[in-house]
């Protein structure tokens, strides 16, 4: 087996980010419970919504966290893809909008 930077096993160590700063570390654990409690969004929207930003963000831990806490939601293969997309989507979007910001700069550079 290729040994790879990503290791699944360190997954399990996310709560070890407190031992060299107690503080921000539980004000960090308390601000992400507190965001993951049901509200607007159910605690299933919740998921989906973090399973297409952890593919936005490449997080290769949130992905696994995610695809396993939907999977437990009831979340179906169909909703996980789709949710994926629309989060692909945005990601291109946006990286194509800003795309006006280097038009503006040449037609200025041109003058």
């Amino acid at each position: 087996m290729t040994k790879t930077y990503y290791d699944p096993a360190d997954l399990k160590k996310f709560g070890d980010i407190s031992n060299w700063n107690e503080t921000l570390g539980t004000k960090f654990f308390d601000y992400y419970a507190t965001v993951f409690k049901e509200g607007a969004l159910t605690a299933r929207e919740k998921s989906l919504i973090a399973l297409a930003v952890a593919h936005t963000e490449q997080c290769p831990y949130c992905i696994d966290a995610y695809t396993k806490d939907g999977l437990q939601r009831g979340i179906t293969k169909a909703e996980m893809m789709e949710a994926v997309h629309v989060g692909a989507a945005i990601k291109s979007g946006a990286t194509l909008v800003t795309s006006v910001q280097m038009m503006n700069k040449v037609n200025k550079l041109e003058m």
